[in-house]
């Protein structure tokens, strides 16, 4: 059922019980490779089915059931599973599944007992073509994804790895997709394949002379294709001798029209909703960086005072060595507990980063409320995390009886703790204020109704 254009290829249309592929007509020879795949998944649904695979196996597997696919193939499969068959709520995803020959996909549930590894993404419906890079090198498959939130083509976030992989010296490279009782659009836009060596290698020349017989089969199908043109051509100059003169600039104003030329309201207005998600995206991805820093700083700082701690205590006999041990645990457990106040922040952020990014109507009630809520629960837990330092700095004083910490050396400040926390208040006054505007906005188009 593939389709294709001068464009794209359209693997699967939106209609019930597709199945469509494009495959390689030569196999691959590369002994490393990479490939980066663009692609678009639409539909009107909320939910879409099936998904589409992207493809490396030893033989051709031009139709079957897994996503559009033939069954025990050799190689490996990357599938964007967009159906949650299992009802375990984590679809869309990604999906690494590889095959001897003789494993059948476990359909039912969603390929979760057969995964080499998976990540959770959602692909459909972006504003931009979702881009991926797969990297198969020293026998370690890498997915690359770029969730189609930017039009930044190498903004790449990690996805999945399976290491000590062993692949086909010799394979075809395919995408397929499927549609089953819901329906999608599986467009892919492009499919470039990299060889890939090793540094201080040459890379193998390629034979220098075409066969003939190639040759012969290639001067056809020119020959045919400027035939097919010369006479389009033609008939396009009957039927407009008006414009024979400039046929080139006349082709280019006779396929565009006025709707072409001016922006609709309802497309500006979602062109700014979506810059301004993308814009709260990117905040949102520059916070993950810095609580990993503090995160990381926090490690660091465990395992000094851990370490020097353990280096005096052994300079004190019997109980002194005893109350040193117990101080140690304290101040280990309590290092522990601040790394997990840290860790569900992270999580917390991520929820949120995923609430944003699937809400279909970001101006209705529903939605504020839950993407308040979630802004009160990340401050919730940063003064959890503030209580909980205060209170480590508080026993940790230096007194006659207790044991003096190392001064440790300074580390690079690159956020400050009360402009943190002002940066995070300012961006939650900011984006609550903007989602009570856009409900004012549709409250007063309303009204017109």
């Amino acid at each position: 059922d593939a389709i294709p254009s001068a464009d794209q290829i359209r693997i699967t249309t939106s209609l019930k019980s597709q199945r469509g592929s494009v495959w390689t007509k030569n196999k691959s020879i590369f002994e490393y490779w990479e490939v980066e795949v663009t692609f678009r998944v639409t539909g009107r649904g909320r939910i879409g089915a099936d998904g589409l695979a992207i493809w490396f196996t030893e033989e051709q597997g031009l139709e079957g059931p897994v996503f559009g696919a033939a069954d025990k193939w050799n190689g490996v499969g990357i599938f964007f599973d967009s159906f949650d068959n299992d009802g375990k709520k984590n679809n869309p995803g990604v999906i690494v599944v590889g095959n001897n020959g003789k494993l059948l996909y476990d359909h039912q549930n969603d390929g979760s007992t057969q995964a080499l590894a998976s990540c959770q993404r959602d692909f459909r419906n972006k504003p931009y073509p979702v881009r991926v890079k797969i990297t198969y090198y020293q026998k370690t498959l890498t997915v690359l994804i770029n969730n189609g939130f930017t039009p930044d083509k190498e903004d790449y976030e990690f996805c999945a790895k399976v290491e000590d992989m062993v692949l086909p010296s010799q394979g075809y490279f395919a995408v397929s997709a499927a549609t089953g009782g819901l329906a999608d659009d599986h467009d892919v836009l492009s499919f470039l394949t990299f060889q890939l060596t090793e540094p201080g290698k040459e890379t193998p020349t390629p034979d220098a002379e075409i066969p003939q017989k190639d040759k012969e089969k290639y001067q056809e199908e020119f020959e045919h294709f400027q035939q097919e043109l010369d006479k389009k051509k033609e008939e396009f100059q009957k039927e407009h001798p008006d414009v024979q003169g400039q046929p080139g600039k006349t082709t280019c104003a006779f396929f565009l029209s006025a709707d072409d030329l001016f922006e609709t309201v309802s497309d500006r207005e979602l062109r700014q909703i979506f810059e301004g998600q993308n814009r709260i995206h990117l905040e949102i991805k520059q916070l993950n960086r810095q609580l990993d820093m503090i995160l990381d700083e926090q490690r660091r700082y465990v395992s000094a005072v851990t370490d020097e701690i353990a280096k005096r205590g052994t300079g004190f006999p019997g109980q002194q060595g005893q109350v040193s041990q117990q101080e140690i645990e304290t101040v280990v457990k309590t290092q522990e507990e601040v790394i997990r106040q840290v860790n569900e922040i992270r999580n917390s952020m991520a929820d949120t980063l995923r609430l944003i990014s699937g809400a279909q109507h970001p101006g209705s009630a529903a939605g504020v409320y839950e993407t308040t809520q979630h802004f009160n629960d990340i401050k919730e837990h940063l003064h959890v995390v503030k209580r909980d330092i205060e209170h480590l700095v508080q026993r940790n004083m230096p007194s006659s009886e207790k044991l003096k910490c190392p001064e440790l050396p300074p580390f690079p400040s690159c956020l400050s703790t009360m402009h943190f926390f002002i940066f995070i208040v300012v961006q939650t006054v900011l984006f609550i204020g903007y989602i009570m505007y856009r409900s004012q906005q549709e409250a007063a188009a309303k009204k017109f109704f």
